[in-house]
């Protein structure tokens, strides 16, 4: 948005930002993608529409428009703040802006256990093995290699 009569402008500096995964032992920042001239007000809601606000030592709006959500231990988990879809506002004379939603999701640092499936077969028949990995890392882990006391199988 530009308007000559009020010389100012409103304008998004990087839209492509649509997901943001981080770990839970690292916390994150996600920048407000919007600019304009005068300086904007920045916002962030909750994809609800519900304005969301500082919960100390959890979720925090910097003066900037930067979202940071801090370090939590898995026991702090809260969909509402970790695993939610946010935006935010951009508003100044020229008018105001949405971003596009944004899903913020934490992932949970906490032990696993990876683990073979059992399986029978018969004495020269062909059994199939399969790699059980819990539920909430399984889209964060890759099977790069089968071992068998410690030494690698090659197919």
């Amino acid at each position: 948005v530009f308007s000559e009569e009020l010389h100012a402008s409103l304008y998004f500096v990087n839209a492509s930002l649509q997901e943001v995964v981080f770990a839970s032992t690292t916390g994150t920042l996600v920048p407000c993608p919007a600019a304009g001239i005068p300086p904007v007000t920045l916002r962030w809601y909750l994809v609800t529409g519900e304005e969301i606000y500082d919960v100390p030592g959890i979720r925090h709006v910097h003066p900037n428009g930067t979202l940071q959500i801090f370090p939590f231990p898995p026991s702090s988990f809260n969909n509402l703040i970790h695993d939610n879809t946010y935006y935010c506002t951009a508003e100044n004379p020229s008018g105001k802006i949405r971003s596009q939603d944004v899903h913020i999701k934490a992932v949970l640092r906490e032990p696993y256990t990876v683990r073979v499936e059992d399986q029978k077969a018969m004495r020269g028949n062909v059994a199939v093995f399969k790699c059980i990995i819990p539920s909430s890392v399984e889209a964060y882990i890759t099977v790069v290699s089968w071992e068998k006391d410690t030494v690698s199988l090659v197919s």
